[in-house]
């Protein structure tokens, strides 16, 4: 039986740009890269080398600081260094998502603590860019209609590694309704919980980050 690393890991490492995409859309895969290769793969194996069942927190799309450099869900390289103590050669700039995220993780006891009972992943793996700038997969209609199916599939694969289906985790109000949507297909999450998105609280909310963190604790904490 193939362990959950395992099966992250194969569904990573498989990821590649759908094509035909609108003209002013770019996409970032740093699957490619090898050394990104074998940080996901010391990641993976790090934290999730066994077959536990895991409640899933679901993000919109990785932006190009965090998982859009490092392949790894809100987690940009230097937090992969300092909290994961995996070293890396991705440079220092840091991602507000990411910084927001492993505040939360280190408030919850750490990122092995974390790990053990999570699954930090998005709804499309791949990073898109308009203008140089982060852009969300649910922002333009015709790339909406256009991944899709890409977005069901990506769910159903990720599914497949070790999901709790008491509930799932998701982060922004937007990406929760098409989780809905999705989930009325799937019929496989029995609850959805929405929470701000990092990128939102850390843009817009700054000053109520205390209080946006025991929001997450609250939730977290649901599942011990």
């Amino acid at each position: 039986m193939k362990l959950f690393a395992d099966k992250a890991i194969s569904y990573f490492l498989s990821q590649d740009i759908i094509p035909n995409l609108p003209k002013s859309i770019e996409v970032l895969n740093p699957y490619k890269n090898e050394n990104v290769i074998d940080l996901v793969k010391k990641f993976y194996k790090n934290f999730y080398n066994d077959n536990n069942k895991r409640v899933y927190i679901i993000g919109i799309n990785p932006g190009r600081f965090g998982g859009g450099i490092t392949g790894i869900p809100f987690t940009d390289p230097v937090v992969l260094r300092e909290k994961c103590g995996i070293p890396n050669n991705l440079g220092s700039k840091k991602e507000l998502s990411s910084e927001f995220i492993y505040k939360v993780i280190d408030s919850f006891g750490g990122a092995e603590k974390f790990f053990s009972k999570y699954f930090l992943t998005a709804i499309y793996s791949l990073a898109f860019l308009k203008d140089g700038k982060n852009f969300n997969y649910y922002d333009d209609k015709i790339l909406l209609k256009k991944i899709k199916p890409h977005l069901v599939e990506s769910i159903k694969k990720q599914i497949n590694f070790g999901c709790s289906d008491e509930f799932v985790i998701c982060l922004g109000k937007k990406n929760a309704e098409f989780l809905n949507e999705i989930n009325n297909e799937l019929k496989y999450f029995k609850e959805i919980k929405t929470l701000n998105h990092p990128r939102y609280i850390m843009q817009y909310r700054r000053r109520f980050f205390k209080e946006y963190i025991k929001e997450y604790l609250w939730t977290l904490n649901q599942n011990i």
